[in-house]
């Protein structure tokens, strides 16, 4: 598996990790253990969590005492309108580590930027879990790129990279493209994490022109549209690390058989012309 930078935090993960929203939630360690070592086989050791996935913290963490091996573990606060001091974003954190069995986390994100307290503050905070070294790396999720900039400005002052901002991004949502965030990853040097980078690309019935695009290249090249959809994400920016989502150990398998090949040129330009 491929590594690529977060950024300028000096924090390598590989290009394709798991998303795990739906851990914990009647998928307990029993059940996804298999999974979770699946993905450590084949490299793809970096998990994505939130504090407000419920379990998916506590199955994480039972899923690295059960195979010990290296994980690089992303996690997230949520700033509702009850968390307004520093107290409470560092309680959060503990709160996090504890469930996780976890010293620091390798990248603490604010999970969205919908709060009373303004950016700077965020990042204030941020800043302090890195300084007080509970925090390897630091970003965002679902930031604007006018945001993205604002948070990035502030944590310069603290002399710390604003590593990453995840946001939806995925051969059929590709807003990041059209906002500004993907050029403003590009501008400020930061990594994207694309969260439901298949957006139920797996099964999608054949019918709209990107539908028989995907499916053509997938026939050809005797991979799954899964496959292909992922890999048009990997292709379209070396900033770019995709964290589809894997309860099943055939899934897991699957996405990360989109890293190990590339498309050719004459297919991206297919996909790039394809509306969604």
């Amino acid at each position: 598996m491929p590594l690529r930078p977060l950024g300028r935090s000096g924090v390598h993960v590989p290009a394709l990790g798991v998303g795990t929203n739906r851990w914990g939630r009647g998928r307990g360690a029993d059940q996804l253990a298999p999974v979770f070592s699946a993905a450590l086989d084949a490299g793809a050791n970096l998990f994505d969590t939130a504090e407000v996935y419920l379990g998916s913290e506590k199955t994480i963490g039972a899923c690295l005492r059960r195979d010990p091996r290296p994980a690089l573990v992303v996690t997230k606060f949520a700033p509702s309108p009850t968390r307004l001091s520093a107290r409470s974003f560092h309680k959060a954190l503990e709160g996090s580590l504890a469930r996780l069995g976890m010293d620091a986390v390798d990248l603490y994100l604010i999970h969205f930027p919908f709060s009373v307290v303004g950016i700077p503050s965020l990042m204030d905070r941020l800043a302090e879990a890195v300084q007080a070294g509970k925090a390897r790396a630091v970003g965002v999720s679902n930031f604007s790129a006018r945001q993205m900039r604002a948070a990035a400005e502030r944590l310069e002052r603290h002399g710390i990279p604003l590593a990453a901002n995840e946001v939806q991004f995925s051969v059929f949502h590709r807003d990041p493209n059209r906002n500004g965030v993907l050029a403003a990853c590009r501008e400020l040097d930061v990594a994207l994490i694309a969260y439901r980078p298949l957006a139920g690309g797996r099964n999608r019935p054949d019918g709209s022109a990107l539908d028989m695009t995907l499916a053509g290249i997938a026939r050809a090249r005797q991979r799954s549209v899964a496959q292909v959809a992922l890999n048009w994400l990997l292709c379209k920016d070396e900033r770019i690390v995709a964290i589809p989502g894997a309860t099943r150990t055939e899934h897991l398998r699957e996405n990360v058989g989109a890293a190990d090949w590339t498309l050719s040129d004459d297919e991206l330009s297919a996909l790039e012309g394809s509306s969604t």
